[in-house]
């Protein structure tokens, strides 16, 4: 099902959405990233984001599996959904933000 947001991947030049893992994430490593000196670009952060998000609903989605199989408890496709849940609306949330922010852009007289 959630196969097509590799889609996403020919919007980065650099290939930030190679591949999408069904495992966590390392949040803190951009943070690491940019507290070492080294510097990201806008689409690099965007492109991690974007990487976990999806990362987060493949494990709900996956979980939701399991437990149809009997291999996950209740409590474990509930913490799943629910983090899937929560990084959807983050990222629904973000995009709002950016396609605000590119039409106020848009409206300014040049």
């Amino acid at each position: 099902m959630i196969e097509s947001i590799k889609g996403v991947n020919s919007l980065f030049s650099n290939g930030a959405l190679t591949g999408i893992e069904t495992g966590t994430s390392n949040a803190v490593s951009g943070a690491a990233a940019q507290a070492t000196g080294g510097q990201m670009s806008f689409a690099q952060v965007m492109g991690d984001m974007a990487t976990e998000m999806a990362n987060s609903i493949k494990l709900g989605e996956t979980k939701s599996f399991e437990a149809i199989q009997g291999k996950a408890t209740t409590r474990e496709v509930v913490d799943a959904v629910m983090n899937a849940e929560q990084t959807l609306q983050t990222a629904i949330a973000i995009r709002d933000k950016v396609v605000t922010a590119y039409l106020e852009v848009a409206r300014m007289q040049i």
